[in-house]
């Protein structure tokens, strides 16, 4: 009978034991979201440069870096509308119609660079503007409101756009030169990623060390409380969209340098992509937890799958596949982590 009372005593430790790794482990994740996106990126790394050689070579992480830099830009405007419980599926939209606004500007208006430059980042806004007010005065729900301006823009960007591609050569170099790079040894890196670089740099510091950022996670994670303690919930939610129209508009220029031209035809995966980055990133979809450095690991994550993946020779619809199951694992994670006490 001690026999089995031993037995019983030790299995109990061993489960308590295993609790008490779980407990820790969902707490740190709590507490620290970027660590699972980080871990995830590490061994993505590890494993592709185990698996081809060539992924370490400077030109390939050089091309990395440059394919994520669209997306990791809309990502940063998407975090920011995530992190109050939203969502925006018109990111890509308006980027590109951005894009086709300023190419526009310069070639059959004739502007200066500099003049059409700043108009595209004012439409930009104005459309991010447009979001928000839907959002905060209409009432309607993000995911409508986003999904409708979505068609909208990509509808109005045909129409300006006449469905024609605007080559570089025709527009002043200030307009394709994100797209330029500068080397570092072997490594190139375009002045678009150094935008994308810095303007991360500058929202890491507004969303963590402003009150403005203290707001936009109060207003994600409860926003009765949060409007009960004082905060302007309204203006937060509309400044947040309107933000985010410009840093699209920004990700539009940027995509100017990356094609070397202003093509209506691209950007239709990059709202969903968008929001992959943020998911792997860390920022929870039911808002106030996350942050901007964890999207830009997510950005990296998918350039990294994507390009390891290439390198290994999986079919382009496999590498998909992994992508989404690691959306789905990023989201299971989200909702377990959301369950921590305390």
């Amino acid at each position: 009978m001690s026999t089995s009372t031993g037995a019983s005593t030790a299995a109990d430790f061993d489960v308590r034991r295993h609790d008490s790794f779980g407990l820790r482990l969902q707490h740190a994740l709590h507490a620290n979201p970027v660590l699972g996106p980080l871990a995830v990126l590490i061994l993505a790394i590890i494993a592709f440069s185990i698996v081809n050689t060539r992924f370490f070579a400077a030109a390939n992480l050089s091309l990395v870096l440059l394919q994520v830099t669209v997306i990791a830009t809309l990502a940063l405007g998407q975090t920011m509308i995530i992190l109050t419980a939203g969502i925006d599926l018109s990111a890509g939209a308006i980027a590109v119609f951005s894009s086709i606004l300023m190419a526009q500007f310069c070639v059959k208006a004739g502007m200066p660079a500099v003049l059409a430059l700043l108009l595209g980042f004012a439409c930009g806004t104005a459309m991010g503007a447009l979001n928000g007010m839907l959002v905060t005065r209409i009432k309607l729900p993000p995911f409508i409101v986003t999904l409708g301006t979505l068609t909208i823009f990509f509808s109005l960007n045909s129409v300006v756009s006449n469905s024609e591609t605007v080559r570089g050569t025709d527009m002043p170099s200030l307009m394709t030169w994100t797209g330029e790079a500068i080397a570092i040894g072997n490594f190139q890196l375009s002045y678009g990623s150094i935008i994308m670089l810095l303007l991360f740099g500058f929202f890491f510091y507004a969303l963590s060390r402003t009150a403005w950022g203290k707001h936009v996670y109060a207003t994600g994670d409860d926003v009765e409380a949060a409007r009960l303690a004082g905060i302007r919930t309204g203006r937060v939610l509309f400044s947040v969209y309107t933000v985010a129209g410009l840093l699209y508009a920004v990700g539009g220029w940027i995509l100017i340098g990356r094609l070397a031209s202003a093509s209506p035809n691209v950007g239709t995966e990059y709202n969903l992509d968008s929001i992959t980055a943020v998911v792997l990133g860390g920022t929870s979809l039911f808002g106030g937890r996350g942050g901007v450095i964890g999207t830009l690991i997510g950005a990296l994550i998918v350039g990294v799958f994507r390009n390891g993946l290439q390198l290994a020779g999986v079919e382009v619809v496999w590498q998909g596949f992994a992508i989404g199951t690691l959306v789905l694992v990023a989201v299971s994670l989200d909702q377990w982590i959301r369950k921590v006490k305390g």
